[in-house]
C-alpha cells in the first residue's frame, strides 16, 4: 500500500499535514489539492504549480516571447473561431 499517517481534524474541518510529510512530498503552503471522495474515503492529490514545474524541468527548446504569443493566438483562434 504505502505509508500511513494519523492526524487530527481541527476547528472548522482543517486537517494539518505533518511537517515531514510535506517535506517528503515537496508540498508548500498555498499549493492546490484535488480532493476525491470514494464512499467513506478521501484521497488528496497535490496539484503542482505549472510555473514552478516549468522552472524545474530541463529545457529542451528555445522560443521567443513573440513566437509563444503567436502560437497562443493561433490555438485560441482554432479553439474559439470555428
Amino acid at each position: 500500500m504505502g505509508l500511513i499517517y494519523v492526524t487530527k481534524v481541527c476547528k472548522k474541518g482543517a486537517i494539518y499535514l505533518p511537517k515531514h510529510v510535506m517535506e517528503m512530498l515537496k508540498i508548500k503552503e498555498g499549493d492546490k489539492v484535488l480532493m476525491k471522495i470514494y464512499d467513506d474515503k478521501i484521497v488528496l492529490e497535490f496539484i503542482p504549480d505549472p510555473l514552478a514545474l516549468a522552472l524545474k524541468v530541463k529545457k529542451w527548446a528555445k522560443t521567443t516571447v513573440e513566437e509563444f504569443e503567436g502560437e497562443s493566438e493561433n490555438e485560441q483562434y482554432e479553439l474559439y473561431n470555428r
